[in-house]
């Protein structure tokens, strides 16, 4: 259960649509916030990182609560080149190692380290309901996560280590972006057969779960994922009645891999995950927005909200 709320959090990728939503809140709570950043510092509570090889100072984390890494290449991106799948790699696996690095230098008193991952890690298996205790899938996203993982862990036997297994954000600059144009333009409909079920969750209650995380003495992999399954048609279907346009042209599956890549494809949009947050619920945390429709009508303005 939720411990004593914390007064300093390190924070990378703070400038991102979930690490951006997090500082926000944790500020208006009036808990200490230091990001470390590639650019120029910006303020007094900005710390300048990877610009080389140099280790990070341990002392940038000394006397933290938690240590919250965000980073990560946008998956959105297409196509996944060569060089695109590398970049996507290093995003994460480079400034979770150099984290973990610092933080076990500390020694025995050290912050949590509160590390991105993704529902990725499952892969896709369909029929199955996947929990925290579920093992791996295949695909080049799932050997992302499982290294990503594993360089989170290296922080020490001393350090509470979480695993943020994130799915999806409902959100129109997350998972929504490519589909509210086509929907707008009456163009959306099935992806492949629409059926393969599609972990989720809102940018509220991704912030509001990693706080709960952040705040309590959960540790190793936590689903942050909706209560309830959708599809990919359940997700359409919200968003069409949402904004009162037709669903009916079908995506088919060669033409995605064409457009985008067979990895990306069958990472992305044809996978089939039912991913169920068990973590979070055993540990008392209650989501905002429990089904799919909820979570559209939060994000999109119905049509006369405009």
């Amino acid at each position: 259960m939720p411990e004593t709320p914390a007064r300093r959090v390190v924070l990378t990728g703070a400038s991102g649509l979930i690490g951006s939503a997090l500082t926000e809140s944790l500020r208006a709570d009036g808990v200490e916030v230091t990001s470390l950043v590639r650019h120029e510092p910006r303020g007094p509570h900005d710390v300048q990182w990877l610009q080389d090889s140099t280790p990070l100072d341990p002392d940038v984390l000394a006397g933290a609560d938690a240590v919250v890494c965000l980073n990560g290449a946008s998956i959105g991106r297409f196509p996944w080149t060569p060089s695109y799948k590398s970049t996507l790699l290093w995003s994460r696996i480079t400034p979770t190692r150099t984290l973990a690095t610092a933080i076990r230098a500390l020694g025995s008193d050290v912050p949590a380290l509160v590390n991105a991952s993704a529902t990725g890690f499952y892969g896709s298996q369909p029929g199955a309901v996947l929990t925290e205790a579920s093992g791996r899938g295949k695909g080049f996203l799932v050997d992302v996560c499982v290294d990503w993982e594993a360089a989170a862990r290296a922080a020490g036997d001393h350090a509470r280590v979480a695993l943020l297994r994130t799915a999806p954000i409902v959100h129109e600059k997350g998972v929504l972006k490519p589909l509210l144009l086509l929907t707008k333009l009456g163009a959306s409909g099935p992806i492949g057969r629409g059926t393969q079920v599609w972990p989720w969750i809102t940018l509220d209650d991704e912030v509001r779960a990693i706080r709960h995380v952040i705040d309590s003495d959960v540790d190793g992999p936590v689903n942050l994922t909706g209560p309830t399954r959708a599809t990919a048609n359940d997700l359409g279907f919200a968003l069409a009645r949402r904004m009162n346009r037709p669903y009916v042209l079908r995506a088919p599956v060669w033409g995605m891999k064409l457009a985008l890549g067979k990895d990306a494809t069958d990472a992305l949009l044809t996978s089939d995950a039912d991913v169920r947050p068990r973590v979070l619920e055993d540990n008392g945390f209650a989501f905002t927005h429990r089904t799919i429709e909820d979570a559209v009508a939060s994000a999109v303005p119905a049509p006369d909200e405009d």
